[in-house]
């Protein structure tokens, strides 16, 4: 089981097959990421109906599966969602992350994690001393 937050940016529309399936494919944009990723979902039969609650630019939490085939020699991966909910879930705010190992400082006093220029430290050119 995995779950995503993020906002819903696009909703398509149900598709039926000769077969008798149906899916329903919708888009969700990850906020959480330095940069946005747009991560398309799936929900089939009876669920395809459940996304008619939502609105594109709804906040929402998605729990899925991960799905994978080979079909003639190709292989295909897809996020089946099996639950949906508005906002965060349970109107809390998302789970904080772990503190690193022997991380035992208050959140107040942990800050964002470093960029490469703030771990370059210029005097470090300065020196000619091998450390090794």
């Amino acid at each position: 089981m995995y779950e995503m937050q993020g906002s819903v940016k696009w909703i398509g529309e149900t598709q039926s097959f000769a077969s008798g399936f149906t899916k329903r494919e919708f888009v969700l944009t990850s906020a959480h990421d330095k940069y946005p990723q747009d991560i398309k979902f799936e929900v089939v039969k009876d669920k395809c109906t459940v996304l008619d609650q939502f609105s594109v630019g709804q906040d929402v939490t998605v729990s899925f599966d991960v799905r994978g085939n080979e079909y003639n020699g190709k292989y295909y991966v897809n996020l089946a969602c099996w639950k949906l909910q508005a906002g965060s879930g349970d109107g809390a705010s998302p789970a904080p992350r772990r503190a690193a190992a022997g991380g035992s400082a208050p959140a107040a006093s942990r800050s964002a994690e470093p960029s490469p220029a703030d771990l370059r430290n210029e005097s470090d050119f300065d020196d000619d001393d091998v450390p090794f």
